[in-house]
């Protein structure tokens, strides 16, 4: 023990031994000892030297304490100094070293000099730094190592769990790559470090957002585990308990995390937006009426927060992913709430240009939060539209530059894909709609684009450009703007201003001769004229234009008017590319004669390229948002770099080509112009004949549904015509046992002659209804063989031949059916005339035999029976007329078929007509076709004489047409 007191401070006799030695001794005494109260007091020595004695406690000591990690896991006291060591000798932390620094004895060089403390050597903290990163490596040689430590992690002790965490992120500090390869391949290696997350100890839970921190930089695999682990839920639940954007540092370490988490990751940025994380962010944004004394950790959670709203909503992710998102933070009213803070006083300056920043992405390319953008008004007397209250700021040289920046993209991302909002901002400079009582955007633009500040004009120049972007219609109607440029003298147009301030030599040119106001009206008048035929024309009418550009390009001028030169070069030849040829003084054709002996065209195109040579074009070029270090550099707009990229190739070889070329190509284009015409009304008549053709077939399908629909009434009919046949033949068998039963004694009643008299009558009455029926069917059969005919001679002259066998076999059953129908009629007929014939048999025979020596019980039982033929007769005589009001109703059902069938037939015919007519027009449409490719051959044949490439795909294309029309011919021929 005498030892340990002298290593922890203790005076012994006797000179003292060097740190190395005493580590040496310490190391030793671990390694050999055997009494775990001696390995622990060694390696809490080990610990309190590890700072002081860094490398030497690092060399010998590191692999005594990794297996002290490996065999006294039963003991948590010596697992935490073991840890607690390796951390101070792997760390790398600045504040820790200098901590440590001003409590220790100043230590003394080789050379006997003291170290400066209060100004730490760059040199020192970089060797500091290497050995950090070399103690790493040797610990994790092993990844094994790496393993013990997560399992370690699993301890719930606390002087166990929370050094091996910082531990396990200086570890991820040091060497970040392979150590999250061997988390990543280790079992549950990161579900157990997201449990730190749900530790009831806050330091432990707050060191374990710092780990995941580190886990989680530049791995996506393991973004994407953490992120299905829970931890959006775990995190957001965090923050709002410790109190959302009031917070303090654990607020903001989640918000890293996060950004970590979401930023370049679309499959979490999906998982999040699905999880409805989106409308749990909008509580972040509820700021009070008093905004003031904003503290600084207040600042950095709200920014951080507003980063993540971006991270979201980004112009590098996906645009379906993107407008997903715009579209969940309007409906959850995310956006409301950041314009509200936009529109609030007292916001810090740097929260203020972050939130124009936010709502700019959340806007951009969605019509929906355009529009609500627009009808935001600013809490003014009178209201002002937020638009016009920012552009203020844009304008004003007063302002800081950043927020300028921000305005600035705020309007562009307004504007971005908006036709709307782009003729709402033009409309504000027209003569019809300006309002002297209130100062509206196009005001402030054009107050911007002539003002003194040369940022002003660059900024106000290219939100006029994004206002006309991809606008054809703006275009035009920009041409309309009339200026006031002083008392007394008439209005100019707009464009004319714009050119005067390049080529006049009035005040108006010194203080426009600045290269960055100078830049801007050039990136303006060449997004105005471009693709505008008649904004090239207005251009070119004012006779200085031309030649001011020309002595611009033709100039040998400095390195900052090289960019200069090249736009003038791009706006002339913009003037060549889209010329109409409507002056004759300015045609493409003497403006590039004009190149050739003013500039030449090498030069020209050499002077051209300055544009994308310049070392700020790439920059504007990489993404949409204008950032810019300095002012100075504030030179290109990311839109405008899209347009020279387009512009450049078709320039150049606009300027190359000759005349003769030019001419051939524009009898080429015209005439492919005319061909693609006469296609394009070709296919929309054979568009037009195959819906005609398609309707055609649904009427068909739906009378052939009728059909069938007819075919099922006539078998239920058929049905109910046997069921009375059946009950008929029931009432014959009892009517003719009744007559056998009664004999000769039945007729000595003078009623019963009445009354076969009266059945007499109604059966001659039936048999005349008969009669009818029967020459009404003859009428039917005599149509239903007309229809037959007239349809075998459709059938003969069609091309649906088997259409036509088919209703001629279902008119065929029909005819049969009512054949059968027919016969069976007229057996009946006959039956009855044969009950009738046996009725009036069985009176005649009955009257001779009647006298009057039969007796009184005799006659009282033929009484009876007379009685009960008389009842049967009549219930006889009640079926036998419904019977025969049944058989009418199908009799005249079956007429009403008989008609609908010819009426089909009828049509049917008429369509088969029109569906001929159409096949005769498309084979003529398709001689046509054939002819016209046959003329666009010819031409191309022309153009490869002359040297010019041309794609063969046309040619496939008629040698399908034709090998098409072949086989049609083929099949026409065949039917």
């Amino acid at each position: 023990m005498n030892f340990f007191r002298g290593v922890m401070g203790g005076q012994a006799a006797g000179p003292q031994p060097s740190g190395a030695e005493t580590i040496q001794k310490l190391c030793d005494r671990v390694a050999s000892s055997t009494l775990l109260e001696d390995r622990r007091d060694a390696v809490r020595a080990l610990k309190s030297l590890s700072k002081k004695y860094r490398m030497e406690v690092g060399t010998q000591a590191m692999d005594h304490l990794i297996n002290i990690l490996q065999t006294d896991r039963s003991d948590s006291e010596i697992l935490g100094y073991a840890l607690d060591t390796l951390y101070n000798i792997i760390c790398n932390d600045e504040e820790e070293e200098q901590d440590e620094s001003e409590d220790a004895v100043t230590p003394i060089s080789v050379s006997g000099k003291h170290k400066n403390v209060s100004m730490p050597d760059e040199n020192a903290q970089k060797q500091a730094d290497d050995l950090g990163v070399q103690f790493t490596d040797k610990f994790i040689q092993d990844p094994e190592h790496v393993t013990l430590l997560l399992t370690l992690l699993e301890e719930f002790d606390f002087h166990v769990r929370w050094p091996g965490v910082k531990l396990l992120t200086a570890i991820l500090k040091n060497q970040g790559v392979q150590v999250q390869g061997i988390i990543l391949v280790s079992p549950m290696g990161v579900s157990r470090l997201m449990d730190l997350l749900a530790d009831s100890r806050e330091v432990i839970r707050n060191d374990g957002l710092l780990l995941l921190q580190q886990l989680t930089k530049s791995n996506a695999a393991i973004q994407k585990i953490v992120a299905f682990e829970n931890a959006f839920e775990r995190l957001l639940d965090i923050i709002t308990e410790e109190g959302s954007s009031d917070g303090g540092i654990v607020v903001e370490d989640c918000l890293l995390l996060l950004l970590n988490l979401l930023k370049n990751n679309s499959s979490n940025q999906n998982f999040f937006k699905e999880g409805s994380y989106i409308q749990r962010m909008k509580p972040w944004f509820e700021v009070g009426d008093d905004n003031s004394g904003w503290s600084a950790q207040k600042v950095t959670n709200l920014h951080l927060m507003l980063q993540l709203v971006r991270v979201m909503v980004s112009p590098v992710n996906s645009p379906g992913a993107t407008a997903s998102c715009q579209k969940s933070m309007y409906q959850c009213g995310l956006l409301q709430q950041l314009c509200t803070i936009l529109m609030a006083t007292g916001v810090p300056a740097d929260i203020l240009t972050e939130t124009i920043n936010t709502v700019s992405e959340v806007i951009r390319g969605s019509q929906v939060n355009q529009d609500y953008f627009a009808s935001v008004n600013a809490p003014s007397n009178p209201p002002r539209p937020a638009i016009v209250v920012l552009l203020m700021s844009m304008v004003n040289e007063r302002q800081p530059f950043v927020l300028r920046c921000a305005v600035l993209y705020c309007f562009q991302c307004f504007l971005y894909k908006n036709q709307k909002g782009q003729g709402e901002i033009v409309a504000t400079l027209l003569p019809s709609t300006i309002d002297a009582n209130s100062i509206s955007a196009g005001q402030l633009l054009c107050g911007g684009l002539f003002s003194a500040d040369s940022l002003s004009n660059w900024c106000a120049a290219v939100a006029l450009a994004h206002a006309l972007q991809d606008n054809l219609t703006q275009k035009e109607q920009l041409l309309r703007v009339q200026l006031a440029t002083s008392l007394g003298k008439p209005p100019v147009s707009l464009l004319q201003q714009c050119t005067n301030i390049l080529s006049q030599g009035d005040k108006i040119v010194r203080r426009g001769s600045k290269v960055q106001t100078r830049v801007g009206l050039l990136m303006l008048l060449c997004t105005w004229i471009s693709n505008c035929p008649i904004a090239v024309t207005h251009f070119l009418h004012n006779q200085e234009n031309v030649p001011f550009l020309t002595a611009q390009i033709s100039e040998n001028l400095g390195e900052d008017e090289r960019l200069v030169q090249g736009l003038c070069a791009l706006l002339l030849g913009i003037c060549i590319y889209y010329n109409d040829n409507s002056l004759e003084n300015y045609t493409k054709e003497k403006l590039k004669q004009l190149i050739e002996k003013r500039i030449g065209k090498e030069n020209f195109v050499e002077k051209l390229g300055f544009i994308t040579k310049h070392e700020l074009y790439s920059r504007a070029a990489q993404k949409p948002q204008p950032v810019f270090p300095s002012p100075e550099q504030m030179l290109f707009d990311h839109e405008f770099t899209k347009l020279v990229k387009e512009l450049e190739g078709m320039i150049t070889k606009a300027v190359h080509k000759s005349s003769e070329e030019e001419k051939k190509e524009e009898e080429v284009k015209k005439t492919l112009e005319q061909h693609d015409n006469i296609v394009t009304q070709y296919k929309e008549l054979i568009r037009e004949q195959d819906a005609q053709i398609q309707e055609l077939k649904e009427q068909v399908s739906s009378m052939a549904s009728q059909a069938e629909q007819m075919q099922t009434t006539i078998t239920q009919q058929v049905s109910q015509i046997q069921q009375h046949k059946d009950q008929y033949n029931i009432l014959k068998l009892k009517l003719g046992k009744d007559n056998q039963s009664q004999g000769d004694g039945s007729h000595m009643n003078g009623l019963q002659t009445e009354e076969l008299t009266q059945l007499r009558e109604e059966m001659e009455e039936l048999r005349k209804e008969h009669t009818l029926l029967q020459s009404q069917l003859s009428d039917k059969d005599a149509l239903i063989n007309t229809l037959r005919s007239e349809m075998s001679q459709t059938a003969e002259g069609s091309a649906a031949g088997s259409d036509n066998t088919e209703l001629l076999k279902e008119l065929e059953a029909l005819r049969s059916q009512v054949q059968s129908q027919s016969a069976e009629i007229n057996q009946m007929k006959t039956e009855r005339q044969e009950l009738l014939r046996r009725a009036e048999a069985g009176s005649s025979d009955a009257a001779p035999s009647n006298d009057g020596s039969l007796d009184a019980a005799k006659m009282a039982e033929l009484e009876s029976r007379l009685a009960a033929l008389t009842t049967d007769t009549e219930r006889l005589k009640g079926e036998a007329k419904s019977s025969s009001e049944s058989r009418a109703e199908l009799e005249q059902q079956l007429a009403s078929v008989s008609s609908t069938v010819a009426i089909l037939q009828t049509e049917k015919a008429k369509l088969q007509t029109e569906v001929q007519e159409s096949k005769k027009e498309q084979d003529d449409l398709l001689m046509l076709l054939a002819d016209q490719d046959q003329k666009i051959h010819s031409l191309k044949q022309r153009l490869k004489d002359l040297g010019e490439t041309v794609d063969d795909e046309d040619d496939l294309d008629a040698r399908d047409q034709t090998d098409d029309d072949e086989e049609e011919e083929e099949d026409d021929d065949e039917d």
